[in-house]
C-alpha cells in the first residue's frame, strides 16, 4: 500500500499540468505528424492504411516507485462505414499500474492501431484491458510491416510509444482505456461516448479539424484483405 501511496504522489505534478482537449488535440496532431513524417522510423504505412481505428496519447504520465503509475487522455477514431473516412474524434483515458523496480517519472507518446472488427468493438465499450479484453503487441517499425512476427500479425492492436525522441514498439498489457465524457462535454456541448461520436454521424468540431484532416490524408483508404472488414 505503501508503494502505491508513493507512486501516486509521485504522478500528481505531472497531472497537474494536464492540457485542455482543445490543447490535447493540437497535441495528438503534433504528435501523429511528427511520427509519420519519418518513415524509416516511424509506423508502417500499409499498417496504418489496414487499421480500423486509432487511438493517440500525447504525453501519457508514467512514474514508478517500485509500483508504476500510468495516466493518460488522448483520442480515438474509427473509419467511417465507406472505409475512405475517418470518425470525429472521442476522447479516452487511459490508466492502469504495473509492478517494476524503474524510481522515477517521464511522460511517453502513444499510438496505438486496432486492425480488426473485434478490436474495434471492444475498444468502443465503456471500458477495456489490454491483453485481458483485447490482444496487444508490440507493433513493427518501418516503411513497411514486414517485419511482423507471427503475434503482431494476429494481434487485435498494435501499439507504440515515442519517448526522448526514440520511437518503437510497446508491449503494453494491463491498463484499461474508457471514454471520458465530460471532455467530450467540452468539445461537442454534450456527454457523448466513444461508440456514439465514432459510429453515428457526429460532425467534427472545429477544434478537432487538423487532426482528422490529418488522418485522411495520411491513410485515405483502407486496404481490405480477407481478414480486414469495415464495420
Amino acid at each position: 500500500m505503501r508503494s502505491i501511496l508513493v507512486a501516486a504522489l509521485a504522478i500528481t505534478p505531472l497531472l497537474a499540468k494536464d492540457f485542455t482537449p482543445v490543447q490535447r488535440l493540437d497535441k495528438a496532431t503534433a504528435v501523429l505528424s511528427e511520427i509519420m513524417a519519418t518513415p524509416d522510423k516511424g509506423i508502417p504505412e500499409d499498417l496504418l492504411a489496414k487499421a480500423h481505428c486509432i487511438v493517440v496519447i500525447p504525453e501519457l504520465k508514467t512514474a514508478a516507485f517500485f509500483f508504476g503509475a500510468k495516466y493518460g487522455k488522448g483520442y480515438l477514431s474509427c473509419r467511417k462505414a465507406d472505409g475512405a473516412n475517418w470518425s470525429a474524434p472521442a476522447t479516452v483515458r487511459i490508466e492502469g499500474g504495473s509492478v517494476g523496480f524503474q524510481i522515477g517519472a517521464k511522460e511517453t507518446d502513444l499510438v496505438m492501431l486496432v486492425m480488426n472488427e473485434g478490436g474495434e468493438n471492444k475498444l468502443l465499450e465503456s471500458k477495456f484491458t489490454l491483453g485481458a479484453d483485447a490482444s496487444v503487441a508490440a507493433g513493427p517499425v518501418g516503411r513497411s510491416s514486414s517485419a511482423q512476427t507471427d503475434a503482431q500479425m494476429h494481434a487485435e492492436i498494435l501499439s507504440y510509444s515515442r519517448s526522448q525522441g526514440l520511437f518503437a514498439g510497446l508491449a503494453l498489457e494491463g491498463a484499461t482505456l474508457r471514454p471520458d465524457m465530460d471532455d467530450n462535454a467540452m468539445i461537442y456541448g454534450k456527454k457523448l461516448d466513444s461508440k456514439e461520436i465514432a459510429t453515428t454521424h457526429v460532425h467534427t468540431p472545429k477544434a478537432a479539424m487538423r487532426f482528422i484532416a490529418l488522418l485522411n490524408r495520411l491513410s485515405p483508404h483502407m486496404k481490405m484483405d480477407s481478414t480486414a472488414s469495415v464495420q
